[in-house]
């Protein structure tokens, strides 16, 4: 759905040669996937161009939606759900952990509050805290993921023999447990310099060859990544990914 990091690709105001790239492959929306199994679709985080992404990619159903954590990246296009509610019938479960939760009533009391409604649409939305354990929506096994943003622990999620982990600094013991075996790792690499909340490149292809998925994508990039020059210096079975970007696993 998005591969960029909070900013997007190009940035606001910038005008390095990526911004100004009219590489399809350097435009970057804010991060997030569908997951899809048998009718049953996952999003995870609803991004700040969470409307423009379900037009571009002709999302018409969300049934569940997992949440990372609560920054405006990864929540900002909650409203947009209303859409799926009104249109589908449907009110839709929501998950994030304790914190991320928390956050969420706060910065959107009037979606999770009884409050008057003056006019227009509120999403229906059910928040469920994230256990320690694999739940089962539709066809589709989620294993939620503890991992470290700066000092705030986040979540990222193993889907089968896949696993989504963006806006990580560090992996904790436990979860890498929980990493074995997988056929597919999307992880942020969010530029080359370090970041005190995020992985940059180096950090993330050592991560990578620790938990030898079969396949990593690169996601959450800042505008430091090139396409072109960056993919040529990947190691094999390492891959950035792109927005719209289907994988198969």
């Amino acid at each position: 759905m998005g591969t960029g990091t909070s900013t997007g690709v190009p940035s606001l105001c910038c005008t390095c040669e990526v911004c100004q790239s009219e590489d399809i492959r350097n435009k970057r929306l804010r991060s997030s996937i569908l997951v899809r199994e048998n009718g049953h679709s996952i999003l995870v985080d609803t991004s700040t161009d969470l409307r423009q992404q379900c037009l571009r990619y002709n999302i018409r159903n969300i049934d569940t939606v997992l949440y990372t954590h609560h920054h405006a990246d990864h929540v900002h296009g909650i409203d947009e759900l209303r859409s799926f509610n009104f249109f589908n019938k449907t009110v839709i479960p929501c998950y994030g952990n304790q914190h991320t939760l928390q956050n969420l009533k706060n910065n959107f009391s009037y979606i999770f509050d009884v409050a008057e409604q003056i006019g227009g649409g509120i999403p229906q939305l059910i928040p469920h805290t994230l256990e320690d354990k694999t739940y089962k929506f539709g066809d589709i096994p989620v294993t939620p993921l503890d991992i470290w943003h700066g000092k705030l622990n986040i979540n990222g999620f193993r889907f089968h023999d896949c696993a989504y982990i963006t806006d990580c600094s560090g992996i904790p013991e436990h979860t890498m447990k929980k990493l074995k075996g997988l056929k597919l790792l999307i992880l942020n690499a969010v530029g080359f310099k370090d970041h005190a909340t995020h992985l940059n490149l180096r950090q993330a292809l050592e991560v990578g060859e620790r938990i030898q998925a079969e396949q990593t994508l690169l996601t959450h990039i800042n505008h430091q990544f090139d396409f072109e020059k960056v993919s040529q210096e990947l190691p094999e079975g390492v891959e950035l990914a792109i927005d719209g970007m289907r994988v198969n696993f």
